[in-house]
């Protein structure tokens, strides 16, 4: 594992450096799933079903480990080296460099206002619009955690984990099991690796994201990913950006299992902007909710002529059929399905 996030690491790196595409290789190695099997191998779904037995992250082995006692916030604890929880205001800050947040249960939001922190083996459960908040941020990581909203409807957290002004950098988000919000995971750079990314919530008006970048140039790499939403709306990974007029670069899409949404992917070519580097690659798209992946496809807004830009090796889960197979409709002006 050591090895493998190292891999990823460089690959950002060389992102910043000037080409998504030369990151492949990397990827590749880094990669711990198993190869599609042959057609007729699985049913389509069957990893979707399971995640883990095809080697993506699931429920057993990602948030808090079993077995780990947590202290609650803040019956049990109300402040530590670098944090502390706020009576007036009902949430934890943490207002040191270096802190370390680790073996808490916290019932309420967590905002982050210092660089280099980590927060591991941390629970999360509250409503609201974050569950955890970075602010002009560097150097975050936040791994092993479960983060999740009360409940699927009027509970849901707005962002399970939210770079609130975009502009945060050294971002690693790792291992957590994230649930029951309008959006899971809110970041415009970063690590966004081996993370199980399931039932979101849903009140009325909500736009629903598993993980939404706001398109931008900086470089990011989303890999490893167990990505579900089952609701037919708005989408597992989108990359667009927000206006018109903005390039949309430096985005790395590999190696993830994404079922549901509108469309499982926006790559960033809404609004007519302008893409490259954006590498979707290797990818499983699961059929359990829709016949082709998302309600209305696997991808839209993915520019194949953009520089840089790459569509491969995307395949539905459980076959070593195109990902991408002819005949999907692109049934949403603008669109753009790639073979």
């Amino acid at each position: 594992m050591k090895a493998r996030m190292l891999v990823l690491e460089v690959s950002l790196a060389l992102v910043a450096l000037g080409g998504a595409a030369a990151l492949i290789g990397y990827l590749r190695l880094a990669s711990e799933h198993e190869a599609a099997p042959s057609a007729g191998a699985q049913a389509p779904g069957d990893c979707t079903t399971a995640p883990r037995a095809c080697g993506f992250p699931g429920p057993t082995d990602t948030g808090v480990p079993t077995g780990t006692v947590l202290r609650s916030v803040p019956d049990e604890v109300s402040s530590g080296p670098g944090w502390h929880f706020d009576v007036q205001d009902d949430y934890v800050v943490v207002t040191a460099s270096g802190t370390v947040l680790s073996g808490l249960s916290i019932p309420c939001h967590l905002a982050i206002d210092a660089s280099d922190v980590t927060v591991r083996d941390v629970r999360v459960v509250t409503a609201g619009d974050f569950g955890i908040s970075l602010t002009h941020t560097t150097g975050v990581t936040i791994e092993d955690s479960t983060i999740s909203g009360q409940n699927l409807a009027s509970g849901r957290v707005g962002s399970a984990i939210s770079d609130i002004y975009g502009d945060s950098t050294g971002i690693v988000i790792k291992n957590d099991n994230i649930s029951r919000f309008r959006t899971g995971v809110q970041v415009s750079t970063g690590l966004i690796a081996d993370n199980y990314i399931h039932d979101p919530g849903y009140i009325h008006g909500d736009h629903t994201n598993g993980i939404y970048v706001a398109g931008t140039t900086k470089p990011l790499a989303i890999y490893g990913n167990t990505i579900m939403n089952n609701l037919g709306q708005t989408d597992d990974i989108n990359l667009d950006a927000s206006s018109a007029g903005q390039d949309v670069a430096n985005k790395i899409v590999v190696d993830n299992m994404l079922v549901g949404g509108g469309y499982s992917i926006y790559g960033g070519g809404a609004r007519n902007n302008r893409t490259s580097n954006i590498v979707i690659e290797n990818n499983e798209f699961g059929q359990l909710y829709y016949p082709h992946g998302g309600k209305y496809g696997p991808v839209s807004y993915f520019n194949p002529t953009g520089s840089g830009n790459v569509w491969s090796g995307n395949v539905w889960s459980g076959t070593s059929q195109s990902g991408q197979a002819a005949g999907v409709p692109a049934s949403r002006p603008g669109s753009a399905v790639v073979g």
